[in-house]
Formats: structure tokens, C-alpha cells, sequence
């Protein structure tokens, strides 16, 4: 052990001291009345074998914050055929008062079937729009999602912002240019010529509504019986085109997802031109053996009656 100060110092400058001490001291220092410490419990059992080691807890998994266009976008289909199948209840509907005011020309309509008329316009006429708006805020989040993957994926950053997005899609006029804009970019410099034909088929139909939605607006003002009656017929014929509008969308993005109208992934078809198989024109040249070869002797035989023939033809012309 070494001394923490020097060794010959001297003992009053010296900062240790020895101590001797009897190897019983703890002992003793008990029995004469001092405290000790309290005895040791049982031997402690395990009911299997303790393992072990430092502690190894699996990867915590973080929780990722849902975003309000979630539940939205997870219900984009459903909301698409709701629309869909609002906007033919309400061309039925539609209908239906057309043939109450043809009926109407020449006999009197009850009233319960007058007011049930107008109860089914009005409940459809506001439901549908309502359902296509719901389904238009759907289709806009899956659009800022699924740009954000595909620039992504190209190690790059959406240069449009989300509420640039929102409002392209939904406010009026400008949703009828931006749209289109914004899926082309979707499809990046080098699109597949199907997905760019349904975006440009999808755009010119989505402007043709709009013209009609338009037309049907303004034919609804005109004064007369007649043009009144017209009204009617083509606002059924809009929610028919709006029924099918829904319908052409939720094909045209399933399209871009990879997958037809059904929702199944689509299986690639690579036209290939059939060709009849190979024919042989000149036969392939194959070595003489030796067995068909013929033998000095036949060929001589062989000239001498070559020989003998002209002689023979030469006699019968002389004759």
C-alpha cells in the first residue's frame, strides 16, 4: 500500500495514521452492546432459471398523426358511387315531374302525388350536390397525396402547396383549367399514353359539364309553360351525365392507380406478332459415305453403255 504522504515525515506532519486493530474487534464490539446489523433473510429461489443480461425492449413504434384528409381520401370510392347514385335518384326524380306536367295537360294530378313529386326533386336536388362536393374534397386529398408520392419517389418536393391544390380544385372557373394541370403533372415528364388519354378524356368531360350545368341553369328561368316543361327534361338528362361523370372519375383514378373499374389490379397485355414457323427451302448438305459411293467398275460399265447408245443413235440418223 502507499503512503499518501511522504514516508519520512515526520508523525506530526503526516496526514494518515495507523490503526491496529484485533481481528475480532467486530465481535467484540457486539457483545459489549453495540448495534449490529439485521440477520440475513432465507436463501432467496427462483421457480425457473434466471437468465441473465442487459435488457434487449423491441423498436417502439412511432405513432403517426392522422390527418383530417385521411377519412376523406380512405372513403374517395364509396363517396363517388354514393354520388353517383344520388344524382340517377334525382334525374328519376326529375323525370317524374315531367310526366306529372305531361299528365297534367289533360287530366288534374292529386295532391299527395303533387307534393311527393316535389318532395323527391328537392330532397335529391340538394343531396346529390351535396354528395359530389363531399366526393370532390376526397378526390382533391388524394390528389396532394398521391403527388406528394410521386415526387417523392423522384427525390423530390411538390413545388404546389396543399392549399394551392384545394383551391385549383374547388373554387369555381378555376377548377375548371387546374385540375387537369395538376394530374398532368402527376403523370411527370415522360407519361404512359393510357393514363394521359384518360386525364384529357376525364378534363374535356369535366369542362362539358360544367357547359351544361350552365345551360341548365339558365333554361330554368324562361317564362313560358313549354320551356318551363324543356327545364325539366334537361335536368334530368345533367344529373344523368353527373351520374355518369362520378362514375368516369372513379375509373380515370383507379386508372392512374394501376387498376381498372372494378378495383383489380390491371394485368399488362404486350401484342406480339404471330409468324408461321421457319420452312426449309434448300435442303441441308450432308457428307456421301463411302457404301453409296459407287465403284470404279460401275463407272466404267457405265460409260461404255453411254458409249454404246450414241453409236446406236448415230446409225438410226445415217439410215
Amino acid at each position: 500500500m502507499l503512503s499518501p504522504g511522504r514516508v519520512d515525515a515526520p508523525a506530526a506532519s503526516r496526514n494518515y495514521r495507523w490503526v491496529a486493530r484485533r481481528p475480532d474487534h467486530r465481535l467484540r464490539r457486539g457483545a459489549v452492546g453495540t448495534p449490529t446489523k439485521a440477520p440475513l433473510g432465507p436463501t432467496p429461489s427462483y421457480a425457473e432459471t434466471p437468465r441473465w443480461g442487459l435488457l434487449d425492449p423491441p423498436p417502439r413504434q412511432v405513432e403517426t398523426q392522422r390527418d383530417r384528409l385521411d377519412w376523406f381520401v380512405s372513403r374517395r370510392d364509396r363517396l363517388l358511387r354514393s354520388a353517383a347514385i344520388l344524382f340517377v335518384f334525382a334525374a328519376l326524380a326529375e323525370y317524374g315531374r315531367y310526366a306529372v306536367l305531361l299528365r297534367n295537360r289533360t287530366r288534374l294530378i292529386p295532391q299527395w302525388l303533387l307534393v311527393f313529386s316535389d318532395a323527391t326533386v328537392w330532397v335529391f336536388g340538394i343531396a346529390a350536390p351535396i354528395a359530389a362536393l363531399v366526393a370532390a374534397i376526397a378526390l382533391t386529398g388524394w390528389l396532394v397525396r398521391a403527388r406528394e408520392s410521386a415526387f417523392a419517389a423522384a427525390g423530390k418536393r411538390d413545388p404546389r402547396g396543399r392549399l394551392a391544390l384545394f383551391a385549383g380544385c374547388l373554387v369555381p372557373l378555376a377548377n375548371l383549367i387546374w385540375p387537369g394541370v395538376f394530374l398532368t403533372e402527376l403523370l411527370g415528364p415522360d407519361p404512359n399514353p393510357r393514363k394521359l388519354q384518360a386525364v384529357r378524356i376525364w378534363w374535356a368531360a369535366w369542362v362539358f359539364g360544367a357547359v351544361l350545368l350552365v345551360v341548365g341553369t339558365i333554361w330554368r328561368g324562361a317564362s313560358s309553360l313549354q320551356a318551363e316543361a324543356d327545364g325539366v327534361s334537361f335536368a334530368g338528362f345533367t344529373d344523368l351525365y353527373a351520374a355518369a361523370f362520378a362514375i368516369l372519375t372513379l375509373w380515370a383514378v383507379r386508372l392512374l392507380e394501376g387498376r381498372d373499374l372494378r378495383g383489380k389490379p390491371r394485368s399488362t397485355h404486350r401484342l406480339v406478332r404471330a409468324a408461321d414457323p421457319a420452312q426449309v427451302v434448300i435442303a441441308p448438305l450432308e457428307p456421301a459415305s463411302t457404301q453409296d459411293a459407287p465403284s470404279d467398275k460401275d463407272v466404267v460399265e457405265r460409260a461404255e453403255s453411254a458409249e454404246t447408245g450414241e453409236n446406236a443413235q448415230e446409225e438410226v440418223l445415217a439410215k
